[in-house]
């Protein structure tokens, strides 16, 4: 049995933002990211923009390969050698990551933003103990010892632990699925960070240290005020945790709008489809899948790439440029890039 995780302080000091007002604490505006490769260049992130604010947590869903990943990684400058961003801003706390050297930027990371990702046990460094990879990351953001240093790192990872010491000895390998997922929140959570990019962080574990997990990350940001920024395609942790969603389809996002919006009243047709094609969505009980591959990003035309298996298609789909984001519907915030967006909501 796993315990429940230790409550969180309940204040933080200047948050850098609210959920409601004030500067957000992630702005990303107009990003996008290339891969260059040998014979073709892939559009992998297509003119971005999103906001996560203190306390509040964005979820970016969507099928493989639409990008979402790849935001998180190029917002840290985690990106491989051949990848090519550009921006319009990419604020964080008010402040552009733009303009940070590579030291400045290594300090931010793991510090204020943190990230985990999403295979725990390959993040993880298979050659050293987890006494080793925690204890680094205190000495490389704080000044203190190594002695010191461990010993916080053992108190962080009792926090979600109940046999932390035989864990902060082991290797990876030595380690289940559950146990590595562990070690790799520990390490974005232990230098108490503002902004937490969460890539896929119940991907491939059981019910319940799912369960943990997903309580541990409402903690920080109920009771610390923490943004983040929650990638996955899994719905059902899109409802448990997040408060807005932005859908993205081949690098772009389609639609954005509050968790409950999205759920209740999708207007892009890729979004009705994803929501369709869940479990349970159906009174007669048989899916509904998504028909149809995603596009191939390094040929993509100028129309709306999801034009091809879109239902809800009309003339002026086939005629002109893919649309941009525009509000729809009544409620506040609700935007889809869509000629001929759906007015029917699911019940």
């Amino acid at each position: 049995m796993t315990s429940e995780p230790e409550a969180w302080p309940t204040t933080v000091s200047d948050p850098g933002g609210s959920p409601t007002t004030g500067e957000p604490l992630l702005a990303v505006e107009g990003l996008s990211a290339r891969y260059r490769t040998e014979h073709e260049a892939i559009d992998a992130v297509r003119n971005v923009s999103l906001e996560v604010r203190a306390g509040e947590t964005l979820a970016l869903v969507g099928e493989s390969a639409a990008g979402k990943s790849t935001i998180g990684h190029a917002i840290l400058g985690l990106l491989p050698g051949n990848a090519e961003v550009q921006a319009d801003a990419l604020r964080f706390r008010g402040a552009s990551l733009l303009e940070l050297s590579t030291e400045q930027l290594r300090l931010i990371r793991g510090d204020e933003i943190a990230m985990i990702f999403q295979d725990a046990l390959s993040s993880l460094t298979p050659t050293l103990r987890v006494r080793d990879q925690l204890s680094e990351l205190f000495l490389a953001h704080r000044d203190i010892g190594k002695e010191e240093a461990e010993a916080q790192a053992l108190e962080m990872l009792s926090r979600l632990l109940p046999d932390a010491e035989r864990v902060f000895d082991s290797y990876p390998f030595q380690l289940s699925g559950g146990m590595a997922q562990r070690v790799m929140i520990t390490l974005a959570i232990a230098l108490e960070p503002r902004l937490i990019i969460a890539d896929e962080p119940t991907a491939s574990l059981d019910p319940s240290v799912r369960m943990e997990t997903l309580q541990i990350l409402e903690q920080l940001r109920d009771q610390r005020g923490v943004g983040i920024l929650l990638i996955t395609h899994d719905f059902g942790v899109v409802a448990r945790l997040a408060d807005r969603v932005a859908v993205m389809y081949a690098g772009a996002i389609v639609e954005t709008a509050d968790v409950r919006t999205i759920f209740k009243a999708p207007r892009h047709p890729y979004s009705f489809g994803l929501l369709q094609s869940l479990p349970g969505a159906h009174r007669e009980g048989r899916l509904q899948p998504l028909r149809g591959q995603p596009p191939d990003l390094s040929d993509l035309p100028p129309q709306c790439p999801f034009l091809p298996r879109c239902p809800k298609a009309v003339s002026k789909c086939r005629l002109e440029d893919a649309p941009s984001l525009e509000l729809v519907g009544d409620e506040p915030g609700h935007l889809a890039a869509c000629y001929n967006p759906m007015v029917v909501p699911i019940r």
